[in-house]
């Protein structure tokens, strides 16, 4: 197989990352009571991996459990303190609730999670890093930061419509392959969906049916492959499993307006 070119790009506005400032590891009983009357300077998550805690915020009042997360606000008045006599949580502070909001994490909201084991092995790993406090570190500690709020995010997903997961390797799987003839009935079958379900959810998360995102897939390929290597016309035709390559310059110049040898040569 002749290799095939195409980019992959975030293509939305830069992300702003959370700058990580700290951690604590809080093991608390009754005695432990804090009152912020000028809320906390920065944002910050709660975890709860034992016991219960007690947080109010403003005029809002939030019991923290085990298997529970909780993004504060900065600048509200804040009280929290352990219920029970038993309240252990790792407790984080960053500089911007961005990301939080970009990853469609609720902020000021008690969360149930299922992933605290892996939660609690990250905010381990951040803390030993910043005992040891190897090259790097710094860096080290804001990369768990985002490995953490992605396995909330990634749970969380507060919209099944919005995301179809069960197509992530469908897509995949057509990426590694747009060099061969794929079929839709294999997607489908691949997918385990129903026909009808496929091509629903297939166009709610990309907007096309499934030919018109290998179509489309595939003469981007040939597009980049234009641009940057020696391959005839008639080659990406074929590598890229089109009829031939007079069906491939018909659908090429349907696309971006202009043959492909006319599109080489004017690059």
């Amino acid at each position: 197989m002749s290799y095939m070119n195409i980019p992959y790009v975030l293509g939305k506005a830069p992300i702003t990352f959370p700058q990580f400032i700290s951690i604590w590891k809080v093991q608390a009983n009754d005695a432990y009571n804090i009152t912020n009357r000028e809320g906390f300077v920065v944002p910050g998550l709660f975890i709860t991996y034992e016991g219960k805690g007690i947080l109010s915020q403003g005029n809002n009042r939030h019991e923290l459990q085990a298997g529970t997360f909780f993004f504060v606000q900065e600048a509200i008045v804040t009280e929290y303190r352990c219920q029970d006599d038993n309240w252990k949580f790792y407790y984080l502070d960053f500089s911007s609730l961005d990301m939080i909001r970009n990853l469609q994490l609720p902020v000021s909201t008690v969360e149930t999670t299922g992933k605290v084991a892996e939660a609690v092995l990250l905010c381990e790993r951040m803390i030993d890093t910043l005992i040891a406090e190897s090259f790097g570190y710094a860096y080290s500690a804001n990369i768990i930061l985002q490995q953490l709020l992605v396995l909330l995010a990634r749970e969380h997903e507060s919209s099944p419509t919005s995301r179809q997961t069960e197509l992530d390797n469908i897509l995949i799987y057509i990426h590694r392959n747009m060099d061969k003839g794929i079929r839709v009935e294999e997607l489908i079958e691949r997918s385990g969906l129903s026909r009808t379900a496929f091509f629903s959810r297939f166009r709610a998360l990309t907007g096309q049916s499934p030919s018109e995102y290998m179509l489309n897939l595939k003469l981007e390929s040939a597009k980049v492959s234009l641009e940057t290597t020696s391959l005839t016309v008639k080659e990406i035709a074929s590598h890229l499993q089109f009829y031939d390559e007079f069906h491939f310059s018909k659908l090429f110049k349907r696309k971006y307006g202009q043959s492909p040898s006319t599109w080489r040569s004017s690059r």
